[in-house]
């Protein structure tokens, strides 16, 4: 089993900047991508951004290209991602997920294999 560990989220406004963070522990050599998913009410869950874990290759949802970056430190298996240029519709829980294989967007959400317990992320306009 690997355990996701997120922190980083809050009230902002819309320009403004948060970082989050995922620690991941157990299992974790395991794990061969790990990254962000986000969920808006009433919306499906959808991808945002993913990191491999040996070969750094990093993926991103076009809504956040750009404005988003996403990065990892190995030795303390953490996932970082910086999240500036926030618009009101940012707004949404953001899941930290790992997972073996590769995974670069929404379709892969059913897949997962590990998820954290999300951190609300509000940008006010």
């Amino acid at each position: 089993q690997v355990q996701l560990v997120e922190s980083g989220g809050g009230l902002v406004q819309a320009g403004g900047s948060l970082r989050l963070s995922c620690a991941a522990s157990g299992r974790t050599f395991s794990v061969y991508a790990m990254g962000w998913f986000r969920q808006a009410p009433g919306k499906e869950r959808e991808f945002v951004s993913a990191i491999t874990w040996s070969i750094v290759k990093t993926y991103y949802a076009d809504s956040v290209k750009g404005r988003f970056t996403i990065s990892r430190d190995n030795a303390k298996n953490t996932v970082y991602l910086q999240m500036d240029s926030l618009k009101p519709e940012d707004t949404a829980v953001y899941y930290c997920a790992a997972d073996s294989r590769p995974f670069s967007g929404s379709e892969y959400a059913h897949a997962i294999d590990y998820w954290g317990k999300g951190t609300l992320v509000t940008v006010s306009s």
